[in-house]
C-alpha cells in the first residue's frame, strides 16, 4: 500500500479486527498442538522459526541493505529482544498445560501494567493518576484469578503454576517490547520482525538441544497446526497491529488487545468446554477494566 496516501478511515479498524481474531486463536492452536503430542518448547520453536523463515524473502528484498549495515548496538539489542521473546513463548505456551486458556491469556496480556511499573522503577517516569488506578485494579483482578484457581476446580493440572508461568511470560514480553521499541526506531518493520523472530528461534533451538526436546517425529496434523500458529497469530496478527500503529493511536491498539483474552476464552469454551468460576470471572473483568484505565491514563 502506498505509504504517502492515507487509507480509508475504516481500513485500520478492519485490519485490527482481523489481527485480533488471528491472535485470539493463538492459545487455542497451541492447545491443539499439545493435544497432537508437541511439547511446549517445540511449539514455541516451530512458531517462531517458521514465521522467521516465511518472512525471510520479504525482509531481504525490502531491507537487505539495512540488515547488512547493522551496528554493534543493534546486534546486541537484537540478541536481547530475541532472548526475552523466546522466554515469553516458552513460559506462556507451557502455562497452557497447567491452567485454563482464560486465566493464561488474561495474565499474559498484562504487559502495559508491567511496562508502566518498570518505567517508574527504572526511569523515574511517574504514572498518571488514572494509570495508577488502573494498575491497582488490574493487580487486584490478577490476585482474584490466582485465588480462584487455588480454591476452585479450575481447568488444568496445576493452575497456580500455570498462572505464574503466564505472568512470567508477560514480564518477558514487556522486556521484549522495551528493547524492541528502541530497536524498531532505527529499523524498518520487515527487518525488525525477521531479526526478532529469527534470534528468538535460535535461542529456542538451543533450548531444545540442551533439553533433548525433539523437533521431528510428529504427525502431519501437528506440523499443520504449528504452521497455522506461525502464519496466523505470529505473522498476520502481530503484523496487523504493527501496520495499524501508523494510522491509529498506540493507546487505542492497547485497548483493542484487551479483546484477546475475551476471544480466547470464548473459543476455549466452544472447543474445550472451559467455563468461568464466579471469582475467576470477577478477576477477569477487573483485570480488563484496569488495563483499559491504564491505557487511557497512558494516552492522557
Amino acid at each position: 500500500m502506498d505509504g504517502s496516501k492515507a487509507p480509508p478511515r475504516w481500513l485500520p479498524f478492519l485490519v485490527l479486527g482481523v489481527g485480533l481474531l488471528a491472535i485470539s486463536c493463538g492459545a487455542i492452536l497451541a492447545r491443539f498442538a499439545q493435544a497432537y503430542g508437541l511439547p511446549s518448547l517445540t511449539i514455541a520453536t516451530l512458531r517462531l522459526g517458521l514465521a522467521a523463515l516465511l518472512i525471510t524473502p520479504l525482509a531481504l528484498w525490502q531491507s537487505g541493505h539495512t540488515l547488512r549495515a547493522l551496528t554493534r548496538q543493534q546486534g546486541l539489542l537484537t540478541v536481547g529482544a530475541g532472548f526475552f521473546l523466546a522466554l515469553h513463548f516458552a513460559t506462556w505456551i507451557t502455562s497452557l498445560e497447567y491452567t485454563s486458556v482464560a486465566s493464561s491469556t488474561a495474565l499474559v496480556t498484562t504487559n502495559l501494567l508491567w511496562i508502566g511499573i518498570a518505567s517508574f522503577v527504572l526511569f523515574g517516569d511517574r504514572p498518571s493518576r488514572l494509570m495508577a488506578v488502573g494498575i491497582a485494579i488490574s493487580i487486584t483482578g490478577s490476585g482474584l484469578i490466582f485465588w480462584s484457581d487455588s480454591r476452585d476446580s479450575a481447568p488444568g493440572s496445576n493452575p497456580l503454576l500455570g498462572n505464574f508461568l503466564a505472568v512470567v511470560g508477560s514480564w518477558c514480553f514487556s522486556a521484549y517490547l522495551l528493547i524492541g521499541r528502541r530497536l524498531r526506531a532505527s529499523l524498518p518493520l520487515p527487518a525488525y520482525v525477521w531479526l526478532a523472530y529469527g534470534s528468538a528461534a535460535i535461542f529456542l533451538l538451543l533450548a531444545c538441544q540442551a533439553s533433548g526436546t525433539p523437533l521431528t517425529g510428529y504427525s502431519n496434523a501437528a506440523y499443520v497446526v504449528a504452521l497455522g500458529l506461525a502464519i496466523g497469530p505470529q505473522l498476520l496478527g502481530h503484523s496487523a497491529y504493527n501496520w495499524s500503529l501508523k494510522h491509529v493511536s498506540a493507546t487505542f491498539i492497547a485497548v483493542v488487545t484487551l479483546g484477546e483474552p475475551v476471544g480466547s476464552a470464548l473459543l476455549a469454551w466452544m472447543f474445550f468446554g472451559e467455563a468461568f468460576a464466579l471469582l475467576q470471572g470477577t478477576g477477569f473483568v477487573l483485570l480488563l477494566v484496569g488495563i483499559y484505565l491504564a491505557a487511557r491514563g497512558e494516552g492522557g
